[in-house]
């Protein structure tokens, strides 16, 4: 394709005089489009891998990999809640207080990000161009399952290579109604109604668990959402920064603000007399 644009298309930069010869020339020094992921050149790129940044394998491993994050999702009547903390870490350093770790992968499907940010983002990314051309092929949108299905199956295919990536898949169709799906780099795909996934993880377990109910109303579910990545941030060295809310319906999703967690906790502990191994006095 890029060699028949070339060919029969004329560059701003070239006068009208160059022949046809000329512009199928330049088409041929245009790299053709690859979309395979780059591996290591060595001979097992697995075991590689291992060798230098598995402390179970190898105690001396040379890059000691550290993750931390929390993303939680979960169903209730009027669609889904999807809730993030912001906080991106390389090792116990942190890079980023202010990430994006919700995917809008179109505007009825959303995917969440913990593990490697530059896995996450990559594949989530490949997958919202391969939702769209589902659509320009199928002239209707992708089913979450199908969706999900497919991030699965690209990830197995690089089982054992080093991929880090725990994510979700949330989205709300007539068909399916809400759906939710949770997709790790081991290519394990699970459908489910409440998932939480990071290092931050047990203590919004600990909240959701508490709380959560089927027929919460809108503003109920957004604030358990809102308080479980709360309690993530607040125990969890690796969580932090902003809280990122949406509620995802059958019209497409909704953001609901990428709040401070720290006015937040505050007004959470003065309020409602929570957190109280904190003081807000010197004592």
């Amino acid at each position: 394709m890029d060699t028949l644009v070339s060919r029969y298309s004329q560059p701003a930069h070239l006068h009208e005089s160059h022949s046809p010869e000329d512009y199928q020339e330049l088409g041929q020094s245009v790299p053709p489009l690859s979309l395979k992921f780059a591996l290591p050149p060595v001979a097992n790129p697995a075991a590689f891998l291992r060798a230098h940044t598995d402390d179970h394998a190898n105690p001396d491993c040379p890059i000691k990999l550290a993750h931390g994050t929390t993303t939680l999702a979960f169903k209730f009547k009027d669609g889904i809640i999807v809730a993030t903390d912001s906080r991106a870490t390389q090792g116990d350093w942190i890079a980023s207080q202010t990430v994006k770790k919700v995917i809008e992968i179109n505007n009825c499907l959303l995917g969440t990000m913990a593990g490697g940010a530059a896995d996450c983002q990559y594949w989530l990314g490949y997958l919202g161009m391969q939702c769209r051309l589902h659509e320009l092929r199928h002239k209707r949108r992708i089913s979450v399952a199908a969706a999900s299905k497919m991030l699965a199956n690209l990830v197995y295919s690089y089982k054992g290579m080093g991929l880090s990536m725990g994510t979700m898949c949330a989205g709300v169709t007539k068909e399916e109604g809400p759906a939710l799906y949770y997709i790790d780099s081991d290519g394990t795909r699970l459908a489910g109604n409440l998932f939480c996934v990071g290092s931050g993880q047990t203590f919004a377990y600990g909240v959701l668990d508490a709380e959560w109910r089927y027929d919460l109303s809108a503003e109920e579910a957004l604030e358990l959402g809102s308080r479980s990545i709360l309690a993530a941030t607040h125990r969890d060295a690796f969580s932090g920064g902003f809280i990122n809310l949406y509620h995802v319906k059958e019209e497409g999703w909704v953001k609901h603000g990428f709040s401070d967690t720290n006015p937040i906790f505050w007004k959470t502990k003065l309020e409602k007399g929570e957190f109280s191994n904190v003081t807000s006095k010197l004592v």
